[in-house]
């Protein structure tokens, strides 16, 4: 990712609210802030490696379970929190 710096610096005899306005149309122009909000919040998408993991953790978990179904154990749930 760009980083991108605004920098203003004070004219002469420019008073300090001028400067501030000028400073965030600065800002505004780069479009430094709508991106850093856009991926405020984003996640990362999970590795191929992982995601194969848990598709195969829950195959097996699946497989158990129906394979304990079938002898007629009894199975307890969990609590849902």
């Amino acid at each position: 990712m760009r980083t991108t710096n605004v920098k203003v610096e004070k004219n002469k005899e420019e008073p300090a609210v001028s400067l501030l306005k000028r400073f965030q149309r600065k800002v505004q122009e780069s479009g430094v802030l709508p991106r850093v909000r856009s991926i405020r919040y984003n996640e990362r998408d999970l590795s191929d490696l992982k995601v194969k993991r848990g598709k195969l953790k829950k195959l097996k978990l699946t497989e158990n379970y129906n394979k304990l179904k079938r002898l007629g154990v009894q199975i307890e749930k969990k609590k849902k929190r």
